[in-house]
């Protein structure tokens, strides 16, 4: 991996946000990376649970200041930065007020979605492309993990096609079990139309379900990772028909090589 650029696009990092399956396999997977002489850059969204005194979080003036247009609306990109400690690995924070600020990460004190979690989704995946260039960093590899992430993947195939920076940048998405119940907005993908993703690429997520979201980014990754033990069936079944690069689940505390393998032969 020495020298490869590997961008790690997150909903969930560790230490940033509680321990589970896919924020500790996500800060692993850099840490790998990093480990063995790869750049690394860690994305995740700037959610209000996250203790920015605590993790030295700070704005970076010269990311900052963009407006990103969504469903007709300018909403202010926030950029901030923090390393993990002892492992000298950046990571960035797509922030902005209306969005993030909450503290709670996707549903509300009922367990209640937030109606407006598309459109964090969608602002997400703009905002770090939008930070990567600015950075003027091109990856080798964009590692996805977890849905609110899963926007990326469609963005950067489509809206972002003709941006050179991508041009040879391979998808990973790795899919995990931990979702949500229930429904995004009903006009997920109108709003996605708005910034002219032919209909056709998002026939999959008309209906915006945990699985159909996975799907969709799935549709337009390069190579999957089995993030879980167990995944829903519909995604399995899936994965046996598709054509594209599938490693099967590795425990966190054993996928050293068995990613490093998959990127180097399978990937790359």
């Amino acid at each position: 991996m020495k020298d490869k650029r590997v961008l790690v696009v997150s909903s969930e990092v560790v230490p940033y946000l509680p321990e589970n399956e896919l924020s500790t396999t996500s800060f692993e997977t850099a840490k790998m990376v990093h480990g063995k002489g790869g750049q690394t850059r860690i994305f995740m969204p700037r959610f209000g649970l996250i203790n920015e005194r605590r993790h030295q979080l700070h704005e970076v003036i010269r990311l900052s200041g963009m407006n990103l247009v969504i469903n007709d609306m300018d909403m202010p990109l926030i950029i901030k930065v923090a390393s993990i400690p002892k492992e000298r690995m950046q990571v960035y924070f797509i922030d902005n007020e209306e969005y993030f600020k909450r503290k709670a990460l996707y549903t509300d004190e009922d367990n209640t979605l937030f109606e407006d979690n598309d459109e964090r989704a969608i602002f997400f995946a703009k905002g770090v492309v939008e930070t990567v260039k600015k950075l003027n960093w091109a990856p080798d590899i964009i590692h996805v993990h977890g849905w609110m992430a899963s926007l990326l993947p469609l963005y950067i195939k489509e809206y972002y096609k003709d941006d050179a920076l991508f041009n040879s940048s391979k998808i990973v998405t790795s899919v995990y079990n931990t979702g949500f119940e229930g429904e995004l907005s009903n006009d997920f993908s109108k709003k996605i139309k708005f910034d002219n993703i032919d209909e056709s690429k998002i026939k999959t997520i008309s209906n915006p379900n945990y699985t159909n979201i996975l799907l969709n980014a799935i549709e337009n990754s390069d190579a999957i990772i089995k993030g879980s033990e167990e995944l829903p069936t519909e995604i399995e079944e899936f994965l046996k028909t598709s054509d594209k690069p599938v490693l099967d689940y590795f425990h966190v505390s054993e996928f050293d090589t068995a990613y490093t393998e998959f990127y180097l032969n399978k990937v790359l």
